[in-house]
């Protein structure tokens, strides 16, 4: 999969403190399913395992325009999206979810690697 995307693609989509993660994380994501621009970029992903959402990036051009709500209705169809980790110090992302139907059922001191950033566990009610 990584081959499809060009060095700089995480960079210019402002990940880039979190490049390793994301390119471990698409190496290891059972399904990986892109939205495509009319021009033929790429506007937005997210990566799916199991019935979790591991991760959702949209081009920074792309938000506020519906794709991240048309990119999880889809994968809780045709993938039976039901839960996701989201990181408690990004309230946007979290009202996101939680305007999509998700609740928070559970909450950690630190992410999955062990640093120090909370994680709210959220199920789609």
């Amino acid at each position: 999969m990584l081959e499809k995307f060009p060095e700089g693609f995480l960079i210019i989509w402002n990940v880039s403190s979190d490049k390793e993660y994301v390119r471990q994380a698409l190496k290891e994501v059972e399904y990986l399913i892109l939205a495509e621009e009319e021009s033929g970029g790429i506007a937005g992903f997210m990566g799916i395992q199991k019935e979790r959402l591991e991760m959702l990036f949209l081009s920074p051009k792309e938000r506020g325009k519906g794709i991240g709500r048309q990119l999880i209705q889809y994968g809780i169809r045709k993938y039976g999206i039901r839960e996701v980790p989201v990181n408690e110090q990004n309230p946007q992302a979290v009202g996101f979810y939680e305007h999509l139907g998700f609740r928070t059922y559970k909450r950690t001191d630190q992410d999955e690697e062990g640093n120090p950033y909370p994680l709210l566990y959220m199920k789609l009610e």
